[in-house]
């Protein structure tokens, strides 16, 4: 491989430079569908027309989602979830303040889009906070964050997570670090005595989404690292890696490689959430736990090479493919003969109560790739393709006889993930492939000692894989998710007669600022260009809640509402009420104003908080001027009028 700069940096220069001069001379509409045309052509869409595809990359450790336009790679928006967003107020607004639950900070690893039969169906993305053993559910309907759940009781850093099953049945979570379970003072020589793994089946609602704890199954002492769901033949499934099966608990770099074997777990959920609910689990910590010891027919252990990391079902769901990091082949196993063995109870012994399968019984085939193999992802047309983190490569492959490697790519460098889109569902489509390069380098231009994360589009709908773009990320994606755009139907705004939130005021007449002791409401309008009330008379050492309808009804018009000398800001869209604390904490007089750009009379969007010293009376119900609730009024009856 030649790595040369002088290579490198004709790369950075050439997708950017063709796209500008593209866009400049030509007619055309949208990047292309077929695989004709060059790199720049492919990537370019055309100003006001939109992409093929969302892309979801998981924010690593900013705790964010990135929301990325394929083929353009365009970054469209970020999602905030478990780390505050002060640009929109996420953390700050009382409903997402207590969503985050005072924590403010997450790794976001995996994100796992919502399915129906097994394919993508855009109602919902899934990602965990990988430290903390949360899920959060996007509604994709808004782009907003709607749900985090857990701690999950009993799993240390659900890494191996959500990866739902086929029909979002479940979401998942394991334990990378294994710890007492229930968590207690142990030593930590005590490792495989006392230290366990934990699998959880998360339940997901199919009409809301909300997640609740079904099940979780006591596991060894590994390190559980990644999963993926069973489909068709193997539906019912749930296969994790691990590494560490040595029960190592310090120098794993040294002591966790010592076995030539580590293994996958097979999870039968299903049996699982029955043995819960004939009563066969015992509460640990709070949750439902089942132990293989006592419930056997739960989980099966099958050897793969050591030290592997992903783990992936091909769209038909007869194979499984998994890698030892140190290997230069992808493992493939079949379903067939898994099942078989487990049938045949064909054990070569068992690890804590889970029978163990010979490796000879279950391997189909070993795919010679390359070096450092990590992940694999599907085109639907018979081929896959594997990441190659020490090559800096991506391999593709034919599954099935003579399983042979077809064809390989450098990207740049060291690359972790990749993403085929829908790569990991029942119909790929066979168009892209993302690579996550852990390593930038010199891919762009220099901004320091921190380099952005590097990602890389791959157009592989001819029979040669093609380096499209390079573009860069912020830190950290693990992993990303891309759907054809036609699936997701966002809304523009949230129906104003549909808004029955507490707090809510849909009429300039029903503005106002209610005192309960020290407690002051504040039930405000927000259009352009005003907020009624505009003038609010609170005590130092008031708690003041500010209940903001945005009561537009246009696109893409949302409010701010910031107040000075503080940290108080939020974002507030069309048709929503959001609430928000502020602390009166000294006597004095604080603007605040819109944050948010809405029009020609932005800037005059403002208005003052009188705080008066501790001991003043004030009135207990506050109203506007009639006159100016006129004026609101009568703008909010002909918005058309508004600017």
């Amino acid at each position: 491989m030649n790595h040369s700069s002088e290579r490198r940096g004709s790369r950075i220069a050439a997708p950017g430079i063709a796209a500008l001069a593209l866009a400049a001379a030509l007619t055309g509409c949208a990047a292309p569908r077929g695989a004709t045309g060059s790199a720049a052509e492919k990537v370019y869409v055309k100003p006001g027309t939109y992409d093929a595809y969302y892309a979801f990359l998981s924010g690593g450790h900013s705790g964010q989602v990135y929301v990325y336009g394929i083929p353009s790679c365009r970054h469209i928006t970020t999602i905030p979830v478990f780390t505050p967003e002060p640009a929109v107020g996420y953390g700050v607004d009382e409903e997402t303040k207590a969503q985050l639950g005072g924590r403010t900070w997450g790794d976001a690893h995996h994100p796992g889009l919502s399915e129906t039969d097994g394919d993508y169906d855009g109602r919902w993305l899934f990602i965990n906070d990988m430290p903390g053993a949360r899920i959060a559910r996007i509604d994709l309907r808004d782009f907003k964050t709607r749900e985090i759940f857990g701690p999950i009781p009993n799993v240390s850093a659900a890494h191996a997570c959500p990866f739902p099953t086929p029909n979002t049945e479940y979401v998942f979570a394991a334990s990378r670090f294994s710890t007492p379970v229930p968590n207690r003072p142990e030593k930590i020589a005590d490792y495989a005595k006392q230290f366990r793994g934990v699998v959880a089946g998360v339940k997901v609602d199919p009409k809301s989404g909300h997640m609740s704890l079904g099940f979780e199954i006591l596991m060894p002492p590994f390190d559980w690292d990644l999963a993926d769901a069973g489909k068709g033949p193997s539906h019912g499934w749930e296969f994790f890696t691990c590494y560490n099966s040595e029960q190592a608990y310090d120098s794993l770099e040294v002591k966790a490689s010592q076995n030539e074997m580590d293994f996958i777990a097979a999870v039968d959920w299903r049996a699982a959430q029955a043995a819960v609910d004939a009563g066969k689990a015992k509460t640990v910590g709070g949750a439902p736990m089942l132990d293989p010891r006592d419930v056997p027919g739960l989980v099966y252990l099958f050897p793969v090479p050591k030290s592997p990391h992903g783990v992936d079902v091909d769209p038909s769901g007869e194979y499984v493919c998994a890698s030892g990091k140190l290997q230069a082949e992808v493992s493939v196993f079949s379903v067939k003969k898994i099942l078989a063995a487990i049938a045949a109870k064909r054990f070569d012994g068992e690890r804590m109560g889970i029978p163990v399968l010979k490796y000879e019984d279950v391997i189909e085939a070993k795919v010679p790739v390359g070096l450092g193999p990590l992940h694999t992802q599907f085109d639907g047309k018979g081929n896959a393709y594997t990441s190659l983190f020490l090559d800096s490569q991506i391999a593709k492959w034919k599954i099935g006889p003579p399983w042979n490697v077809e064809d390989k790519i450098d990207v740049y460098y060291s690359i972790g993930h990749l993403m085929a889109s829908e790569g990991d569902t029942r119909h790929p489509t066979g168009e892209y492939v993302v690579a996550l390069d852990k390593l930038s380098k010199d891919r762009y231009i220099n901004v320091g000692p921190t380099k952005p994360e590097g990602a890389q589009l791959i157009d592989i709908r001819g029979t040669k894989m093609e380096l499209l773009y390079d573009f860069p990320t912020y830190l950290e994606p693990h992993y990303v998710q891309m759907i054809r755009a036609e699936k997701l139907k966002p809304i523009d705004v949230y129906p104003l007669a549909e808004n029955n939130r507490p707090g809510a005021v849909k009429r300039a007449e029903d503005a106002r600022v209610e005192r309960k002791g020290a407690r002051v409401d504040v039930y405000m309008v927000a259009v352009r260009s005003h907020f009624t009330p505009d003038v609010i008379r609170v005590v130092e050492g008031d708690d003041v809640y500010f209940h903001v309808t945005n009561v537009e009804q246009d696109s893409d018009i949302a409010h701010g509402f910031g107040v000075l000398w503080s940290s108080n800001n939020m974002q507030i869209e069309p048709g929503e009420t959001k609430t928000m604390h502020w602390k009166a904490d000294r006597a004095g007089v604080v603007p605040f104003y819109c944050s948010n750009f809405c029009s020609a009379l932005h800037q005059e969007m403002q208005g003052y908080l009188e705080v008066h010293p501790r001991g003043t009376p004030v009135a207990a119900m506050q109203r506007p001027d009639p006159r100016k609730v006129a004026e609101v009024a009568a703008l909010m009856a002909h918005p058309g009028d508004v600017r």
